[in-house]
């Protein structure tokens, strides 16, 4: 249709209306409200347009029309829509009239909703300063997301649309959050590698426990090809948690269970006594945290860290333990993001990284780029875990592990390093045939990981040391005696010129 409204407007639009927060408010903050407003715009729409569709079905019979609607995915309540909002933008308590509004949307969608939006106040002084400035903003912000650009009905954009503008956003949120952006964004390319490594298949269970604003989640169950899943996640920071939900919502996968809670001290994903289990566990967890609550891990009512404590300062085997422990038996599947010291850090680590590869369940270490993350430049690896090892299991004869060298695949941007569709064909051709390819990759046995002391470092085991090009030494003696003839020849002749113009060379 010619009236159709583009990806690209439709981010342009909306990265547009932050500049009613910029420089007044910090964007790990004025992320929720531009995300929120989002939200609210698209159900608003999506709404108005099934009620347009009904009445011109269904004509005048307003009872006939409501029954429909109830059997929506959700409920817009009267008053609470963006439109309702708009009109009475001029409001002098209209961020108390926002928050109204949200709170009748959770109220009427419970199931879905519920909390999305207990974290977030549009009638914050702290955040949006005071009455006049805040009245103001707010103002902006109604009238930014009412322009032509921004009409998110079904007939003008796909749902697919708003999906991206989403993760769009929370992509520049991070970009412009800095280090505190690890907490809720993991950049497509890593989430979309991790999610094909991981390959989920029909019919699996897809959990991630650090699940940020939810992108590796949707990206794995992209990686599925059908709707024959279930998504589980966790997530302890209650902002980042709601955008998650939120996330799941305009990507039409509003069953996804997402918990808040902390996954490490208080998991919420339980059967009876016992964690619940998963086909595949993937996860960006935060590296290295600090006070992760060792101290309680000997008592662990779910006897995850039997293989032993990792280090109070450093929680990075603790999420590891977790992932492998809530996987399922002999069939389960883990892919996690790690910084490289998981790779060889001694002592505790050392131990239950030593036990995990006698357990026969590493399968392959990935070793990235640097400078990938908005929220650090280190390079990072990539550990797939695999329970089909485990005796009993399909590939319980396969003894070795993979390693692979994508450190150098990348293509270098202003702010940070990208890895391209190619970089990330490379490493799934080599993982998925388990192949040696010269200066990239190596199966390792583990008695060679043993001879190692069980340290994973890549460099040793794959060789990616370039020989120097060796050097002539007589040619180059050679080269240097001709240039200095040479020279000396120019020089003879810059004297005859400077003589015959009178210059005293």
């Amino acid at each position: 249709m010619a009236d159709q409204i583009t990806q690209q407007q439709v981010n342009q639009t909306a990265w547009a209306a932050c500049d009613t927060f910029r420089g007044v408010v910090d964007a790990g903050q004025y992320k929720d409200y531009i995300l929120v407003m989002l939200f609210l715009k698209y159900i608003s729409d999506l709404w108005n347009d099934h009620v347009e569709t009904y009445r011109k079905q269904f004509g005048g019979d307003e009872d006939r029309i409501r029954r429909r609607l109830e059997r929506e995915r959700f409920i817009l309540p009267e008053d609470a829509s963006f439109y309702n909002l708009y009109e009475r933008r001029n409001e002098a308590n209209i961020g108390e009239l926002i928050n109204v509004a949200l709170e009748a949307i959770e109220d009427k969608n419970r199931t879905k909703l519920e909390g999305v939006f207990r974290n977030i106040d549009f009638n914050s002084e702290a955040n949006l300063g005071k009455v006049k400035d805040r009245n103001r903003r707010l103002k902006h912000l109604l009238e930014d997301f009412a322009k032509p650009a921004m009409d998110l009905r079904p007939s003008r954009v796909t749902e697919d649309i708003i999906g991206e503008c989403y993760i769009y956003l929370i992509s520049r949120f991070a970009s412009d959050a800095g280090k505190r952006a690890g907490e809720f964004y993991t950049p497509t390319p890593v989430s979309g590698l991790l999610a094909k490594l991981a390959a989920p298949k029909p019919g699996d269970t897809i959990c991630d426990p650090a699940c940020g604003s939810g992108s590796l989640l949707i990206q794995a169950a992209q990686e599925v090809g059908s709707d024959n899943y279930a998504l589980f996640g966790q997530e302890s920071n209650g902002a980042t948690w709601a955008l998650a939900r939120m996330n799941m919502f305009l990507h039409s996968k509003d069953a996804a269970r997402i918990e808040w809670c902390d996954t490490l001290n208080s998991p919420t994903l339980i059967e009876g006594d016992h964690l619940m289990r998963f086909d595949i566990v993937v996860a960006n967890p935060p590296f290295s945290l600090d006070k992760w609550g060792a101290e309680h891990a000997g008592s662990d009512q779910y006897k995850r860290f039997w293989r032993g404590t990792p280090p109070k300062s450093k929680g990075d085997y603790a999420f590891i333990t977790h992932m492998i422990e809530i996987a399922k038996r002999q069939r389960g599947r883990v892919a996690v993001i790690v910084p490289h010291g998981v790779l060889f850090r001694g002592g505790s680590e050392g131990a239950i990284r030593k036990t995990l590869i006698e357990e026969n369940l590493l399968d392959a270490v990935v070793g990235l780029p640097a400078n990938l993350f908005t929220s650090t430049g280190i390079p990072v690896a990539i550990l797939v875990f695999d329970r089909s090892r485990e005796q009993g299991g399909e590939n319980e004869a396969r003894k070795d592990v993979l390693f692979i060298d994508a450190s150098r695949g990348f293509t270098s941007s202003k702010t940070q390093n990208v890895m391209d569709e190619s970089h990330i064909a490379k490493v799934l051709n080599t993982y998925r045939n388990r192949a040696e390819v010269f200066k990239f990759s190596h199966k390792a046995s583990v008695e060679e990981i043993a001879e190692n002391d069980f340290n994973l470092n890549i460099p040793r085991y794959v060789d990616t040391f370039e020989a120097e090009e060796e050097v002539d030494v007589a040619a180059l003696q050679k080269d240097i005696a001709r240039i200095e003839g040479e020279l000396a020849e120019v020089r003879a002749k810059m004297a005859g010129y400077l003589r015959e113009l009178g210059v005293d060379a």
